[in-house]
């Protein structure tokens, strides 16, 4: 296994031990509070990312398969662009996105057995990342499930897989940081 490879499925075990450190001990009470209407739970954090984490697996799975790039994959002038712009704006945490497909936007109330969803969801996408060995990270590019127009190197789409996953477990350790949070 090359050192990126073990780099991110570190990474993304480490993701899931955190999660299930910081959350695995709370009620279904607490893991669905929120500290306003429109701010998510530490439940829908979790879900958020298992549902994001599904979707972009698809089309790593199809290039697990043998499929080719696409020609706009190939040739598209903003591949490079896309994965670094993703990248940073998922490590600053400076501005809040709303997410680009009603597909990953989590229910309200969650069971709470939704951390061991998450840490069983993250640990196969760790398999997913070290079974892509065979893979060319710098010359595959893949297209996101979320805008067709967007595309990344496959490095990228790792790193924003991790990233992504580090911003919403912060964002969930906030949400238990809140004078508010139910004891």
């Amino acid at each position: 296994m090359s050192a990126l490879i073990e780099n991110w499925v570190d990474d993304l075990k480490e993701i899931g031990i955190d999660a299930g450190a910081s959350f695995g001990s709370l009620s279904a009470e607490q893991l669905n509070w929120k500290p306003a209407a429109d701010s998510w739970s530490v439940a829908q954090c979790l879900d958020h990312l298992i549902l994001t984490n599904e979707q972009l697996m698809a089309p790593l799975d199809k290039k697990l398969a043998g499929e080719a790039n696409s020609f706009f994959e190939n040739w598209s002038p903003l591949t490079g662009f896309f994965g670094s712009f993703l990248i940073k704006s998922m490590r600053a945490d400076q501005k809040k996105f709303k997410a680009p497909s009603q597909a990953i936007v989590p229910p309200s109330d969650l069971p709470a057995d939704i951390v061991e969803k998450f840490v069983a969801n993250i640990n196969t996408v760790a398999e997913r990342v070290a079974e892509s060995g065979k893979l060319d990270f710098g010359k595959t590019v893949i297209t996101s499930p979320f805008m067709g127009l967007m595309t990344y190197r496959l490095s990228d789409g790792f790193e924003i897989i991790v990233e992504h996953c580090k911003r919403h477990i912060r964002q969930a350790k906030r949400v238990t940081l809140d004078v508010h949070f139910p004891q």
